[in-house]
């Protein structure tokens, strides 16, 4: 895949100290567009994406309790976790995060009701090992243009 946009350090949030690099990339996921000329492909209201965080540890101690926060690109609908990332967790809001299935969006006029795809404004992942020096990964999740 070709990268359509790279944001760098739009994402994170690590309750450490030591050097984290991040790099946001979004990508097109039909063949004619990653094989489109430069600059970028002409994208179009449910043309499909997978928007890729790439992490690297560039200190020299490992990072532990490593929390990646990534708002929703906007302009980006939430579709779904990209193998073989694990699923996020899920926001509507920035503050609250959890499976989609147990987050509800506020009424103007007061209630709520249950959050879909659509509403969904931030993923997060909890790395479960520490990051060693060194060390990178990648994480990813679908989403289509709105």
């Amino acid at each position: 895949m070709t990268p359509l946009l790279i944001v760098a350090a739009i994402a994170a949030a690590a309750a450490t100290a030591a050097p984290l690099t991040l790099q946001t990339r979004i990508l097109p996921t039909s063949p004619a567009a990653a094989g489109a000329p430069a600059p970028a492909p002409r994208l179009t209201p449910g043309d499909p994406l997978v928007v890729e965080l790439g992490y690297r540890n560039t200190g020299a101690a490992a990072i532990t309790g490593l929390v990646l926060a990534n708002p929703l690109p906007a302009g980006l609908a939430y579709r779904g976790a990209e193998a073989p990332s694990p699923a996020p967790d899920l926001s509507v809001d920035g503050v609250r995060y959890g499976p989609l299935a147990t987050l509800a969006v506020a009424l103007p006029g007061g209630g709520t009701r249950p959050a879909t795809l659509n509403d969904v404004t931030h993923v997060r992942w909890r790395l479960p090992a520490a990051l060693a020096a060194g060390a990178a990964g990648r994480l990813a999740f679908r989403a289509v243009v709105r």
